[in-house]
């Protein structure tokens, strides 16, 4: 393995998405990941499908997209945790590790002597990480949560999304699970911070990242806005609330992305699109004027736009250095020259579907270069050999494991 975090070893015994891209963003930086898996069922996010992977015959595999979006990088090793035998596994392969992923309902794995408390005992340098709903501490920490929960109690779903009194308005999630991912990113920072601390102190710690904290803290300006006035914002669809325009406009044969960051963006825009006079209109002469006049310039520019096609408009406000962009589909982002270019979809060889296509680390390292060598695993695929390699267990003592429903 490569990779800034090539010396560090991570037990991964969360599930479905939110710690799991954490693990996954950790073995992207090179660290050797050991995904703990219940025998059977594996991962509830295995079960997410369709869409399965195909194998060569283009049949489905039993391989869920969902599951590989979130667990390149990984080995599976599949443990019964309800068993004593299974819980001992696991303080085994603490003892060899740098850091702990989690995501079960607070006080659970403390029921089978796997919590932070128990373990830390038993590797006092271990990087304890729990990803639940609402946290380890306050009235909710018992509460089941989930990335729709978040988005919805947090407040996004409250700015994104049309208005209500425009067609199709109303409360809208962002379309991915933008909290369940971005408390994967704050707990890969979190974990990447403390061991950086444990390198100084030599100690290890227990983190808590809460979906509901993060999507509060992900509220960013619009949180801001309300602390600055102590007024709710509202949905506004695609416009900006603090900069105009920033935003879509309709072209002759569809849509096209206009930011203009600054009044300079703005000034140039209007040259290229010969509509100088809006510039010099004391309306819109600086972006706070033009915030205050929004529905009067977005009337004027959308019949700008109306007269060029998007392709037309994107040529136009490249060359005048504008910032632009067309909304793409999935399909058309996967043909982008950029895309491409940078190398952003990779096949990697898969054990039931022959190869598997990823998107890949978007993390770039000029010393300690990441490389994508490990597929997502099928369930259990590495049980023998992390108990043969890593525990140093017999294989008459791995024989006994399987035939008691351990592993």
């Amino acid at each position: 393995m490569s990779g800034p975090l090539s010396h560090i070893k991570v037990l991964d015994l969360s599930r479905v998405l939110a710690a799991p891209w954490a693990a996954q963003n950790l073995a992207d930086l090179g660290a050797d990941v050991i995904k703990v898996e219940r025998p059977g069922t594996g991962d509830d996010s295995r079960a997410y499908a369709p869409p399965f992977l195909k194998d060569a015959q283009g049949k489905d595999t039993r391989e869920s997209a969902y599951f590989c979006a979130a667990n390149r990088g990984k080995r599976s090793i599949t443990v019964n945790l309800t068993k004593p035998e299974g819980q001992q596994i696991v303080r085994e392969l603490v003892s060899k590790c740098d850091v702990l992923l989690e995501n079960y309902k607070v006080g659970d794995l403390a029921r089978y002597g796997l919590g932070y408390d128990d373990l830390k005992a038993l590797n006092p340098g271990l990087i304890y990480c729990s990803v639940t709903g609402f946290g380890q501490t306050g009235p909710y920490k018992d509460r089941p949560g989930y990335d729709f929960m978040a988005q919805g109690m947090g407040g996004m779903m409250s700015i994104t999304g049309e208005r209500d009194d425009l067609p199709g308005g109303g409360p809208q999630r962002v379309g991915i699970p933008i909290i369940d991912l971005t408390s994967g990113m704050y707990a890969t920072i979190a974990i990447c911070a403390a061991l950086a601390n444990r390198a100084v102190t030599g100690k290890g710690q227990s983190i808590d990242v809460a979906l509901l904290d993060t999507c509060v803290a992900f509220l960013a300006n619009q949180g801001m806005n309300y602390l600055a006035t102590g007024e709710s914002p509202g949905r506004i669809g695609n416009a900006h609330p603090n900069i105009v325009p920033y935003q879509t406009f309709k072209t002759k044969d569809g849509d096209i992305i206009l930011a203009c960051g600054n009044d300079n963006l703005f000034n140039k825009f209007c040259e290229a699109a010969g509509c100088t006079h809006l510039a010099r209109d004391p309306r819109f002469l600086t972006n706070a004027e033009r915030v205050r006049n929004r529905d009067e310039i977005t009337h004027l520019l959308n019949e700008v736009f109306a007269a060029r096609t998007t392709r037309e408009w994107v040529e136009l406000l490249d060359a005048a250095g504008v910032s632009n962009g067309p909304i793409n589909n999935i399909a058309q982002v996967f043909e982008e020259p950029q895309v491409v270019a940078r190398g952003l979809k990779i096949e990697l060889p898969h054990a039931t579907a022959g190869k598997v296509p990823l998107v890949a680390s978007p993390m770039r390292f000029s010393e300690t270069p990441i490389k994508h060598e490990v597929p997502p695993p099928v369930l259990g695929q590495h049980t023998d050999e992390i108990l043969r390699g890593v525990l140093q267990k017999s294989e008459a003592e791995i024989a006994k494991l399987k035939a008691g429903g351990v592993v």
